[in-house]
């Protein structure tokens, strides 16, 4: 049997309401229960190195596998969601499995 690897989101963001969007970012936490999702990281970019990124801000979630990440991000709780995180940021999420 393969072990499960671990899954995470990586998210590029350029904010458009900030309010709004310090509500959804308070919000994405209580989300991640029931998952065993967790923030690894929020930051704000400080130099593109290579390439073009237009995003200013960045966060990276980790679930135990892939079933969990889809299990979050397609629960009701989350799917909830959506509409305030549409209106606070162009939001581009993927998903990775290591």
């Amino acid at each position: 049997m393969r072990q499960k690897a671990p899954a995470y989101v990586i998210g590029h963001i350029t904010i458009k309401d900030p309010a709004k969007w310090d509500e959804y970012r308070s919000r994405v936490p209580g989300t991640l229960d029931g998952w065993g999702g967790e923030l690894v990281l929020r930051g704000k970019r400080v130099t593109v190195l290579g390439g073009e990124h237009a995003h200013t801000d960045t966060v990276v979630l980790r679930f135990p596998d892939i079933d969990s990440l889809n299990g979050w991000f397609n629960s009701p709780v989350y799917q909830a969601l959506i509409p305030l995180r549409e209106q606070a940021a162009d939001v581009v999420l993927i998903s990775y499995e290591s």
